[in-house]
């Protein structure tokens, strides 16, 4: 009962939770999250089914392993595209989830501060209400024209995915990985075949690339986004694409020249 108690409350907090806000999670009283974390309490089964669900862990780890002293943050195998650790998130004063915003200079910082609540807690926040309030959602600029018409500089709004193997082929996401940072692209799932992930762009000019989920950290679903930039008229993606594409090649002209 002690572990029990001591790794409800050490999930809770490191996921950046309320008592009310895991307590609204499990659909129980607030009360009773009080109760089993001071030990008062011994939660039903359910309950435990769906605490060690909510933060991807183990029933039989959330029961006899010290997740605190053990640094453990989820049990899910990577190779299954589960949620591989608990998601460290904000809430406003009404203890209801922002949508924290992850700028392009940031990225590089994100890869170290993703699970870390302090880092999470200085990004800028914000709301969109047409979202609604089932899931939990995070923003972040791109860079780049690998996603054109999508201009560079545009704020992707993206819903945290928590069983990878079930994203459709063509989802538009947030790729968060140690090799390739923070990337928007077009998913194609192999991950119950292979283990991997496909990347492609929407500009044609960029070629597709694989990722295995060992090196992959988030998936954010795009679906949002929020641009100073408004569409050209009458200028069809493969036309965007020849430009870029012309635009390169006259670099590339100039390099040599130098």
């Amino acid at each position: 009962m002690q572990l029990v108690t001591s790794n409800i409350r050490h999930l809770r907090k490191h996921a950046g939770f309320t008592q009310a806000q895991l307590a609204e999670k499990l659909e129980i009283k607030r009360s009773l999250v009080g109760a089993y974390e001071e030990g008062r309490a011994e939660p039903k089964l359910s309950t435990l089914v769906n605490v060690a669900k909510l933060f991807s862990v183990s029933l039989d780890d959330l029961v006899t392993r010290d997740l605190q002293r053990e640094g453990a943050a989820g049990g899910a195998d990577r190779s299954s595209g589960g949620n591989l650790r608990v998601l460290a998130i904000t809430v406003d004063q009404d203890e209801k989830e922002n949508i924290e915003l992850v700028p392009y200079k940031a990225s590089a910082g994100y890869l170290n501060g993703y699970a870390d609540a302090e880092f999470i807690e200085e990004l800028p926040r914000f709301k969109l209400p047409m979202l609604g309030t089932t899931g939990t959602f995070r923003a972040f600029e791109i860079s780049g024209d690998s996603m054109l018409p999508i201009a560079s500089g545009t704020v992707i709004v993206g819903r945290f995915v928590e069983d990878w193997s079930q994203i459709k082929d063509g989802t538009p996401c947030i790729v968060v990985s140690q090799k390739e940072g923070v990337v928007f692209k077009r998913i194609f799932n192999k991950v119950k075949d292979a283990s991997m992930l496909r990347l492609h762009s929407d500009n044609p000019v960029y070629s597709p690339y694989e990722v295995h989920v060992e090196d992959v950290l988030e998936i954010w679903e795009a679906k949002s986004y929020i641009s100073s930039t408004f569409p050209i008229a009458d200028l069809s993606l493969d036309k965007l694409s020849s430009i870029v594409l012309d635009l390169q090649k006259e670099v590339q002209k100039l390099k040599k020249v130098d």
